[in-house]
């Protein structure tokens, strides 16, 4: 953690409060040690602290804490007949050598109240004291000018009603310094580069977030976003954000782009030449409604979207075992072959009981098999809520605790198991998942048991006999739930869109807040007016405006990555990327444990071997999921396309397309044929007069033409990209 300035430290708290009513540990002690980066990983609140003196982290455990410094060490480190020789303030003023640095100038604020605390006795705050409720940060949001500096304020409310302004106890953090960095004492100050940034204040273990928008200089008429289509909800949106922070939209993408577009990110795959010529000939002005409708209904939907969701739910079949492994990826890709709506679909898994060579759903538990483990789990790919951190101490950046994590985790206290359990590392039995007549979750640290509750909520009613992940269920599906629409309609879109409105896509929190948040909220309400319903909202991102927009930037959007004001290319998937490049090249894949015939999107593990997926991102087989995927490029991933002599032969197959080809084709006609199976579009003038004359030359065959412009198209962005 960053170490505050000397004038941070000098201003690290206000005396007239603490004045005003007798200094206490919780309220007024262990703000500063958070404030001062005591507190932090890099710190004493490492899990073994820092020479001999630990803290827990961030000060999620003021007991421990207090123990820390005042009853450990036989009681040295506080000398309260000299306060000023107390080896707390000794160090911590840098008096006394000190590894952490000056923290506590003598005669600083925040010393002087440290000093007035260990006079005092060292008083616990006590148990009937007001208690923290929230904090508010003003402003909430403002539009800033480039270079604009403006300080923050952030106010503590108690239960008793009263206030206290504790902006010079918080600590704070900004979500994109390049935009907006924010300093000790809470004052923003604004870069040169229009977007938006996120400023989250915290003060004990509340939080609250300043919204900083800081639009384009110059002027953009009113006029010109009045007159942008809106095809439905989502552009209205869109252009609203666009015209508050001065950004102009792109133009609509050719066509020809809007069509590859869609298959790859409607079905995961490319449309053949001849669908390509259909679609540039068609003039019904509901071509591309129609389009969307098409691809929805084929097979490949269900195949390419199931591939997304296995790697966050698929486990290692030598782990789980290979017919429970199979019979888990049969069931979900049964889900999207059926269209089954998404809350029934999440539901099955979480409710799952039965046999795992029987019952898809319950390898699910088969997998993961402590209350522990599942609940962030659960939370992390339906509510988009990571919960992992708070397992052993204060999430550091949101409000959950032990006590959440917990009692989240004690909504599968009662799970059971009959059969073989796992046997690594090949497992290979029957399980059967059931309901427990008891099964506790206790607190880690009190001891406590605990109720199943809700985040946010109390603990759920649970009548007797009742399974309470169905009590989850309930509460997750039901319409009251802030997370559950939005996670699921923030996923699809960041799959269509590029980017989601919140990236990470299953981290929603106050502290990393969406985009646009009012067209996130619309997303997340049509999606359930809908009934759950992927393919609707699927069909309705894709016939939005903004879906076909031309990634080529204009002078006002250049520098936007994050609201949608053109199209951000995405490069295509490892499965999907090796079926297109056997479909361009006419010889299909195989793969060991799969059906002849098989694409890669329909393999039911990614146990088998290929270098091609490896190298294209797929999940490490060892690893557990969710297996989220990166859209990175590497030189790996180049010199494979280049070099990999199993893309070579493939190129070069008798049986394969550029043979093909040239049996049959002209060489303009084959120049035209390539164009349209890499690019899904016909080439322009130049690329045509170049291809027609390479297969014309004599120092070589046509055959070796045809293939050498084969390997270079497939070598390009425009091929790898979603565009």
């Amino acid at each position: 953690m960053r170490p505050p300035s000397l004038v941070a430290l000098l201003l690290a708290c206000t005396a007239a409060p603490a004045a005003e009513r007798p200094v206490t540990f919780e309220r007024d002690i262990q703000p500063i040690l958070t404030r001062t980066g005591c507190n932090a990983g890099a710190c004493h609140g490492k899990a073994r602290g820092q020479n001999g003196f630990a803290l827990s982290l961030l000060g999620f455990d003021p007991g421990f804490d207090f123990n820390a410094i005042v009853k450990e060490a036989r009681g040295r480190r506080l000398f309260p007949s000299d306060v000023d020789n107390s080896l707390l303030l000794r160090k911590a003023s840098g008096t006394d050598p000190h590894g952490g640095g000056k923290r506590l100038p003598v005669g600083s604020p925040a010393y002087d109240l440290v000093k007035r605390w260990i006079a005092a006795g060292t008083p616990r705050t006590p148990a009937d004291a007001p208690t923290l409720l929230k904090i508010g940060v003003a402003p909430i949001e403002f539009l800033a000018e480039f270079k604009q500096v403006r300080p923050l304020t952030v106010t503590a409310h108690f239960s008793d009603g009263t206030t206290e302004d504790v902006t010079k106890l918080a600590s704070y953090q900004s979500n994109d310094r390049g935009y907006a960095a924010v300093d000790a004492d809470g004052v923003v100050k604004v870069g040169s580069i229009a977007g938006e940034a996120a400023i989250t204040a915290r003060f004990v273990d509340k939080f609250a977030v300043t919204q900083v928008l800081i639009p384009l200089p110059g002027k953009v008429e009113a006029d010109d976003y009045a007159k942008l289509p809106r095809n439905n909800f989502i552009d209205g949106h869109v252009w609203d954000k666009l015209q508050r922070l001065g950004l102009t939209a792109s133009a609509p993408a050719s066509e020809s782009t809007f069509h590859r577009r869609a298959f790859l990110t409607v079905i995961g795959r490319l449309p053949t030449p001849d669908e390509t010529r259909t679609y540039l000939a068609d003039t019904d002005a509901k071509k591309k409604d129609k389009l969307i409708d098409r691809l929805l209904a084929r097979p490949e939907y269900a195949d390419f979207w199931a591939n997304k969701w296995v790697d966050l739910l698929r486990p290692n079949p030598y782990h789980a075992g290979i017919k429970a492994t199979l019979n888990f990826d049969a069931w979900i890709r049964e889900q999207f072959r059926k269209n089954v709506p998404y809350d029934r679909f999440v539901r099955a898994i979480v409710t799952a009981r039965g046999s795992t060579f029987k019952d898809g759903a319950t390898v699910f538990y088969r997998n993961r098999r402590e209350p522990e483990e599942l609940g962030p789990m659960v939370s992390q790919l339906f509510l988009g809520v990571r919960l992992d951190c708070a397992k052993c101490h204060q999430h550091p950046s949101e409000k959950w605790s032990q006590k959440d994590f917990y009692g989240f985790a004690a909504f599968f206290g009662r799970i059971g198991r009959k059969g073989q359990g796992i046997s690594s590392p090949i497992s290979g039995g029957e399980e059967v998942i059931f309901l427990k007549d008891a099964g506790a979750v206790k607190h880690p640290l009190t001891g406590d048991v605990l109720l199943p509750t809700a985040l946010l909520g109390k603990p759920l009613d649970i009548p007797a006999g009742a399974d309470p992940r169905a009590v989850l269920a309930e509460w997750m599906t039901s319409k009251e739930n802030p997370f559950f629409a939005k996670v699921i309609a923030n996923r699809v879109w960041a799959e269509m869109m590029g980017r989601g409105l919140v990236d990470p896509v299953d981290d929603m929190r106050d502290t990393n807040p969406p985009s646009n948040p009012a067209l996130l909220a619309a997303l997340a309400d049509d999606f359930r007016t809908n009934g759950y319903d992927l393919k609707k909202l699927i069909r309705t991102i894709a016939l939005s405006h903004a879906f076909g927009l031309s990634s080529s930037p204009t002078e006002r959007n250049v520098g936007d990555t994050r609201n949608h004001s053109r199209h951000y290319r995405t490069r295509l998937r490892a499965e999907a990327l090796l079926d297109a490049i056997a479909d361009v090249t006419g010889v299909p894949e195989k793969f060991d444990a799969v059906p002849a015939g098989s694409r890669a999107t329909e393999a039911w593990t990614v146990r088998f071997d290929s270098k091609f997926l490896d190298s294209f991102g797929r999940p490490d087989p060892n690893a557990d999921p969710p297996c989220e995927r990166t859209g990175d490029t590497t030189v790996v991933q180049a010199l494979h396309l280049m070099n990999a002599p199993a893309l070579a032969a493939k190129i070069t197959a008798e049986t394969g397309r550029a043979a093909k080809l040239v049996e049959k084709k002209t060489n303009g006609e084959i120049v035209e044929e390539l164009y349209l199976l890499a690019y899904s579009r016909k080439p322009t003038a130049d690329e045509a007069s170049a291809g027609t004359a390479r297969l014309a030359r004599t120092d070589t065959t046509r055959r070796l033409a045809t293939e050498d412009l084969l390997w270079a198209l497939m070598n390009t962005p425009e091929f790898l990209f979603v565009d």
